[in-house]
């Protein structure tokens, strides 16, 4: 968003937290505005969440952002952090020609339906030394940097990876956001650009009141993953 700071408008980044409960629902934890990101704003993020009463986070689904793993697992220590698999698929796409992308896109569906972590390096590395790869090897680098936030997901069952498999919630949140600020240049200060905001999100919280249809059988796999920490949230 642009927004004005010190007589000069500027770009400035609103990150936001969105919490999925044990019972389905979402809620925006909160918002951040900041110019700048990596492991110390992380860091001051994941303290406030604490400070504010979130006792635990079973799992958290990030876009690969640099130091955020680290910052979420400092403060939260149990917490598993699963990279969005969908933003891998994106990420991988930038590195292909519009004509190769569907061939590439489904190449890639071998290593990310594996059926386990095991069989999915077997398939990234047969990506990597096949015809896609070898004229893209840079998606190979692209899993291999981010593999242990991957390697997660292939441990759930398929009722869990369907709602980890994508960080889609919240940013079908953020193009909500962008259409709300798209026609209004920009904002005179940070507080004004929040007040928008946050009228926004309540507007959004009408359509979170349903869990999503995978809900059911995905709350009974993580009552058996997380045990003790399931129920004590």
């Amino acid at each position: 968003m642009k927004i004005r700071d010190e007589g000069t408008v500027r770009n400035k980044a609103i990150y936001i937290a969105l919490e999925m409960r044990l019972d389905g629902t979402k809620d925006v934890l909160g918002l951040w505005i900041e110019q700048t990101e990596g492991a110390k704003f992380w860091l001051r993020v994941m303290n406030e969440l604490k400070n504010r009463g979130i006792a635990d986070i079973l799992i958290a689904v990030v876009d690969g952002l640099k130091g955020f793993p680290e910052a979420i697992n400092a403060v939260f220590p149990a917490t598993q952090v699963q990279t969005c698999i969908v933003h891998m698929i994106r990420h991988s796409l930038d590195f292909v020609s519009w004509k190769d992308r569907k061939p590439v896109s489904a190449a890639l569906k071998e290593i990310y339906r594996a059926k386990d972590a095991e069989i999915a390096k077997e398939n990234l590395e047969a990506f990597a030394i096949g015809e896609w790869g070898a004229r893209y090897p840079a998606i190979a680098g692209v899993w291999r940097r981010q593999w242990q936030q991957v390697v997660p997901f292939f441990a759930f069952p398929q009722a869990v990876r369907r709602i980890i498999y994508t960080t889609n919630a919240i940013e079908s949140l953020n193009a909500m956001l962008r259409r709300a600020v798209r026609t209004r240049g920009h904002f005179p200060n940070d507080e004004a650009a929040t007040k928008l905001l946050f009228l926004v999100l309540r507007k959004a919280q009408d359509a979170w009141k349903v869990a999503p249809k995978e809900w059911g059988a995905a709350k009974t796999q993580f009552a058996i993953l997380f045990e003790e920490r399931f129920f004590a949230n």
